[in-house]
């Protein structure tokens, strides 16, 4: 898998007229409840009064998110690197670099990595934490 993408979004930036983030700077977390899927908390609620939440994605070959929903959050995901499918409100979607998708709120979903894992950008309106 080319990571040089992910590499480059996982070093990256977030660029405000007030100042810079380096995300090289902000700690992976381990998901709370998902075994071998890794968070970078890019923008968090905190940061933006609960308005939206930006986040980096890790998840590990052959590892799960599971089946869950967000009642009240819009997700995307904007595939980096790597590839998966997620199953969304029952239909199978092919995650492979460049990929964008939208998950409604209510609408119940799970992502599963491929044999390289995979790599996301999600973003939550509004913010999920």
């Amino acid at each position: 898998m080319n990571n040089t993408t992910f590499f480059a979004f996982d070093n990256g930036s977030l660029r405000l007229p007030s100042s810079t983030v380096k995300f090289a700077d902000i700690p992976w977390s381990k998901h709370p409840e998902f075994d071998g899927v890794e968070l970078k908390h890019i923008v968090t609620a905190k940061e933006t009064s609960g308005q939206f939440s930006y986040h980096l994605v890790r998840i590990a070959p052959d590892k799960k998110i599971g089946n869950h929903t967000h009642k009240t959050q819009l997700e995307t995901h904007e595939v980096i690197a790597g590839s998966g499918v997620c199953i969304h409100d029952d239909a199978a979607i092919s995650y492979d670099t460049g990929v964008i998708s939208i998950l409604p709120a209510g609408v119940p979903h799970e992502v599963t990595a491929g044999s390289e894992g995979l790599f996301l950008f999600a973003k939550f309106i509004p913010a999920l934490c």
